[in-house]
């Protein structure tokens, strides 16, 4: 459909580029989160199963523990530590290839069909896994179902992003925080049930239960829309109206829907002007366009996601989620580390809500430095507490009650923060590739850290303990420096206007930022009101060629 068949009405009031929200737009942003949940499962449930007796027998090759076998003579029937950092890390270096990917994906195929795609390998990965007996399979699978993982984890916070209204974006895509803890805390309550099996159910069940989420998330996508903003880059207006229109709940020629679209090509023909297109390999260097001086600058922008990402990681908190239950065990101090396990999994759970009021009523940075300081205090007192009474079964339990604490703040703060922020900071014409960035960063840390944290902790090797909590809290006081100087407030504004802030102002001084004028207004509203034809004319164009 010709650019002129389609009737943009430009807005010039900065509170009407958006309609009103409603049930149907949280509904559909809800179930989108849901991905949330197979991701959390993914990453929760192999801290319990390496823990389980009949897994370490299968693939340490010991003689399964007598049933009279003493908690000492059970203390040491363990995984040793490169099994336990190959087996975590493996999935987090297949999803780190996998984010990357699904950038480029998601701008070709559109946002749905790539989570719906991701969904796909990740079952594939799950079924090697679950056949699995020993370690070369499990390894494999992992790795496989990592490049799933990758793609959802990346696309789900770009779609939600991208389709949510701006009033409640936050709290939206929180909820796909809420959904990871939902699923660490269902991976808790599968291995807690399964553990003490003495057949090789223990752990497959476990594993294969996984595929049933996978499968819900794909089925569902295939009854939601793709993301308005993907049409208008890819020069489909008329489509572009029609999604909208549906993810709005407004009919096409509302004004609403005339005015909210006319606002998102203005500023994808604004930003092509200032981000020239061209080859493939192109459109990845413009990711990393601009000098370092430049606020707004494609690679400040950049640097920030993945910085961002990677300072999520070095809070410490898959530390918990990874090897809690080994590290629990390991003490020789707790009866039940399962059971440990399933309390931090639950304050999770039972946390994550606060941020759906506080992201949006307190604003993204101020949640980010306080939850930072937050952190690093509890830390400190479990590593101090660790080191000077840390044989003491009332200290023990003192050190579980700060590290409560201590996912308390992350699971209201940094744990949804950092996917808020990521899905907010990037223009239109680099967005996919810019979150893809992000999350690969968030991976490869994820990965960096499963890979050396059993040596930093493990019995057989650096057996740091509790004292390891100084080292995660010491680079929590670095990530409270890093949201004071660098992080940005986007609360109330649209993914658009985002873009105008991070222009005119400081991190510092961007919570005082109040929007005054339009993309549309800017780019050329006509004497009658609507948008230039030519301007929609040239973002089909454009798109028509593969933006």
């Amino acid at each position: 459909m010709p650019g002129g068949a389609v009737t943009l009405v430009g807005a010039t009031n900065v509170d009407r580029v958006e309609a009103p929200v409603t049930i149907k737009a949280y509904l559909m942003c809800a179930f989108a989160a849901f991905g949330g949940i197979f991701f959390g499962y993914d990453s929760g449930y192999i801290s319990g199963v390496m823990a389980m007796n009949y897994f370490i027998h299968e693939f340490q090759g010991l003689p399964y523990p007598p049933a009279g076998a003493t908690e000492d003579q059970k203390k040491y029937f363990v995984l040793p530590s490169w099994k336990k950092s190959l087996i975590t890390s493996i999935l987090s270096a297949g999803t780190f290839f996998g984010a990357l990917i699904a950038g480029d994906l998601a701008d070709f195929i559109g946002r749905r069909l790539t989570i719906i795609g991701g969904c796909g390998i990740f079952i594939v990965g799950v079924i090697l896994q679950t056949a699995s007996a020993s370690l070369g399979l499990l390894v494999a699978g992992r790795l496989i179902a990592g490049f799933g993982v990758g793609f959802v984890s990346a696309i789900i916070i770009l779609y939600m992003s991208e389709i949510a209204p701006k009033k409640v974006r936050g709290a939206i895509v929180s909820g796909y925080q809420f959904c990871i803890t939902i699923g660490l805390l269902l991976a808790s309550c599968v291995d807690y049930g399964t553990q003490n099996r003495t057949d090789s159910g223990s752990y497959r069940i476990p594993i294969a239960l996984q595929m049933l989420w996978a499968i819900i998330l794909a089925f569902g996508l295939f009854f939601l829309p793709d993301s308005p903003r993907y049409y208008v880059k890819r020069g489909k207006i008329d489509v572009a109206a029609s999604v909208l229109a549906r993810v709005r709940g407004q009919p096409v020629d509302s004004e609403y829907i005339q005015q909210e679209l006319a606002e998102i090509v203005a500023n994808h023909e604004y930003e092509l002007q200032v981000i020239p297109q061209g080859s493939y390999w192109n459109s990845w260097k413009q990711c990393f366009t601009g000098g370092l001086s430049t606020p707004s600058s494609n690679l400040r922008r950049t640097i920030l996601g993945a910085s961002l990402q990677m300072m999520q990681q070095w809070t410490g908190i898959n530390f918990i989620f990874y090897f809690g239950t080994t590290f629990f065990k390991d003490l020789g101090t707790i009866s039940n580390p399962f059971l440990i396990s399933l309390i931090t999994t639950l304050v999770n759970v039972c946390s994550t809500p606060v941020s759906f009021w506080a992201i949006e009523k307190v604003g993204r940075r101020p949640l980010l430095i306080w939850g930072a300081v937050g952190m690093f205090v509890c830390e400190f007192i479990v590593a101090i507490i660790g080191v000077t009474d840390g044989h003491n079964k009332d200290a023990i339990k003192a050190m579980i009650s700060f590290i409560c604490i201590y996912i308390f703040f992350f699971a209201s703060t940094w744990g949804p923060g950092a996917w808020v922020v990521i899905g907010e900071i990037f223009p239109l014409p680099i967005r996919s590739r810019g979150v893809g960035i992000a999350t690969a960063s968030n991976w490869l840390w994820n990965c960096i850290i499963a890979v050396i944290t059993p040596y930093m902790v493990g019995t057989d090797r650096g057996n740091l303990g509790a004292r390891v909590f100084f080292i995660w809290g010491s680079l929590c006081v670095l990530c409270w420096i890093y949201a004071y100087l660098l992080i940005p407030e986007t609360k109330g504004l649209t993914l658009e206007q985002v873009d105008r802030m991070m222009e005119e102002t400081t991190p510092r001084t961007s919570s005082k930022w109040v929007p005054t004028t339009t993309f549309a207004a800017e780019m050329g509203l006509t004497d009658k009101g609507t948008l230039d034809p030519a301007i929609v004319e040239d973002v089909e164009r454009k798109g028509s060629v593969g933006v």
